[in-house]
């Protein structure tokens, strides 16, 4: 076991990666995309060369769903071999998770294959309609972490596999920390890869949290730096072989790897930040070689996907933002819910600009009054942080959990999730948020906290605009006599909150289940009366 004092370094840099983990400029590292092997049929990945990078990208393009899915043959990951040792497992999570509350139980793998990197045969539209090719080769061992019902009988058959995050400089598991409380319900697998290099063996670092807060100082360390006594053996070759690292792990799960007997029927891939962006180039790329994932929920995407990278090399996503704008290709038969906070929409992400319409295998949620890194996310070290302001606070997690839920219903069931009205946007140059006279998002998404509000939910930045802040958000308090406007009374209040609640709940964003977590963000003691 690890000594005392290697045990608080290793909690500390914990903190910091959980801290960066959602920052999508803080690392220079993104991972790339690369997939199965060079006899797999890729017919149907043919390119379409038309490129548009306008704000509101458009397709008339349907799809009628399948029920049988024929996946091509390709390499899965050797996950034989158990991690153990050292510190236990390393995870840049802000609260460790009570597994055991959940009934649940973890366990560590070491995954070993040899992985491709692809290269892209024509150009990369901004229709997503792109062709891959293999290109190199190269071993790899990477993490492989697995959190299923500790009873059998419990499981879904579901599996959610998401692409670690590697923002701070160590593995992290945003989408887990959003919806952990859904997977768990319902009796998930989760399964969190370290398919980026940055994760196994650290990296550059552009933004970093303050050095005061727990663990800022000891960011860009991956997980051999930090726990060698259990993770001396991984290796990863780069991060233009991530998206085939990231396939065979799918494959291998799908077979039991790593399951104890649970036989997985679904295979969901999940990622935020970064990993939305690799899932934006997976999606358009990779999948249609592969056809290894059943479903896609998208996290927090800028408008461009992860560009590939030479062996070898990290990707530099702020280079990446300044892309072509790209949609989600519309011509494949695998469903995708993809979930944008405010933040995400305009400003540096600037995902309005590959906005799409729905269509029978593609959903867009854009939630009001929400940012990409909230406080619920950061935890503690938003203390540390002065934005002029408060971070956001709202509860884009209950949002998350809903969408999830109603994508594992389209995959199983083939039942759509509901259509969501799109955030109102100036399209400027540069595009704006619309909001009302209280500083508050018009369109998008609603929840209780916005629209019955004690605090004006925004993912614009406070008056203190630092690197962190710019995708924190904030949370501005109205003022006494706004409030005695809105509210003449506590009992008016909360009649308007609960029936915004109980409005979101039929609307299909917010899950029944969730109520009472809906109902714990009213704030009654503000109101005078």
């Amino acid at each position: 076991m690890a000594t005392a004092s290697r045990r608080r370094r290793i909690d500390r840099r914990v903190a910091a990666a959980a801290t960066c983990a959602l920052l999508v400029l803080s690392a220079c590292s993104s991972s790339e995309s690369a997939v199965a092997p060079a006899t797999t049929d890729n017919s149907t990945g043919a390119t379409v060369a038309t490129a548009t990078s306008s704000s509101a990208v458009s397709t008339t393009s349907t799809v009628v769903p399948t029920t049988t899915v024929l996946r091509p043959p390709g390499p899965a990951a050797e996950m034989a071999t158990e991690l153990s040792g050292g510190g236990g497992v390393l995870m840049g999570e802000s609260t460790k998770p009570d597994l055991q509350r959940l009934g649940y139980v973890e366990r560590e793998y070491e995954a070993v294959g040899t992985a491709v990197a692809y290269k892209v045969d024509g150009a990369l539209t901004g229709d997503g309609r792109w062709t891959f090719v293999p290109d190199t080769s190269a071993p790899y061992r990477t993490r492989v972490l697995v959190r299923a019902p500790a009873t059998t009988s419990a499981f879904s058959g579901t599996v959610i596999v998401e692409w670690l995050n590697v923002s701070g400089g160590l593995d992290a598991n945003p989408e887990w920390t959003n919806t952990a409380e859904e997977i768990a319900r319902s009796g998930d697998v989760w399964v969190g890869v370290s398919a980026q290099r940055i994760g196994v063996e650290g990296g550059p670092v552009l933004t970093k949290v303050p050095d005061s807060s727990p663990g800022g100082a000891l960011q860009g360390t991956g997980l051999k730096a930090t726990d060698p006594a259990r993770y001396a053996t991984v290796q990863h070759p780069g991060d233009g072989y991530s998206s085939d690292m990231f396939t065979q792990v799918a494959r291998a799960i799908r077979s039991g790897a790593g399951l104890r007997g649970l036989t997985p029927q679904r295979v969901i891939a999940a990622g935020e930040s970064q990993s939305a962006f690799a899932l934006v180039t997976y999606y358009n790329g990779v999948q249609p070689l592969t056809k290894a994932f059943d479903g896609f929920f998208v996290h927090s995407r800028g408008a461009v996907g992860l560009p590939l990278a030479a062996a070898g090399a990290h990707v530099n996503l702020a280079n990446a933002l300044a892309g072509t704008p790209t949609i989600f290709r519309t011509d494949l038969d695998v469903p995708v819910l993809d979930v944008q906070t405010e933040t995400d929409v305009v400003g540096i992400l600037n995902s309005y600009a590959a906005r799409q319409p729905d269509n029978d295998r593609f959903r867009l949620w854009e939630v009001a009054g929400t940012a990409h890194a909230d406080a619920r996310v950061l935890g503690q070290t938003a203390n540390f942080i002065d934005c002029g302001l408060p971070i956001n606070n709202g509860p884009l997690h209950v949002v998350a959990k809903a969408g999830l839920r109603a994508l594992k219903e389209w995959v199983h069931k083939n039942t759509p999730p509901p259509s969501a009205p799109r955030l109102e946007v100036q399209a400027g140059p540069p595009p704006a948020i619309v909001r009302d006279t209280d500083g508050i998002a018009t369109g998008g998404i609603r929840t209780p906290p916005v629209d019955v509000p004690v605090d004006a939910l925004s993912g614009a930045v406070g008056p203190k605009p630092a690197p962190l802040c710019t995708l924190s958000g904030s949370t501005k308090p109205l003022a006494a006599e706004r409030l005695l406007q809105l509210y003449p009374s506590r009992a008016t209040y909360l009649e308007r909150y609960r029936a915004s609640t109980d409005a979101a709940i039929k609307a299909g964003f917010v899950l029944a289940a969730d109520r009472d977590a809906v109902l714990a963000y009213a704030d009654p003691s503000r109101i005078a009366g």
